[in-house]
């Protein structure tokens, strides 16, 4: 199931696709404070991101707090075809998900 959070754009050229993705995530460190009220802002970030090429784990990433709000990452996959799917997961160290699968283009 798609989630607004992951955005996947990804067109194939000479057999090689390029894949550019983007998480919507505030990645907050757990060490900035509120400028109103001086409390800590809670950490929330991403922990593991799975790319996936027709359902199969193609590449699995381990972040931690020094990514920035809203990552964006991009990777090239080979023997790729017109109509594949690929996929991106994520799950931060709150338990929130998200998801998104795509056909290439």
């Amino acid at each position: 199931m798609a989630s607004k959070s992951v955005k996947i754009r990804g067109k194939v050229k000479d057999g090689v696709a390029k894949v550019k993705v983007l998480i919507s995530h505030p990645m907050e460190t757990g060490t900035r404070r509120d400028a109103d009220t001086g409390d800590l802002i809670p950490a929330k970030y991403i922990q593991e991101v799975v790319y996936s090429h027709n359902g199969k784990a193609v590449m699995t990433a381990y972040w931690g707090t020094s990514v920035s709000k809203n990552p964006y990452s991009a990777f090239t996959l080979k023997s790729a075809t017109v109509g594949d799917m690929v996929g991106v997961s994520w799950s931060d160290n709150t338990g929130a998900s998200g998801e998104n699968e795509i056909p290439l283009k």
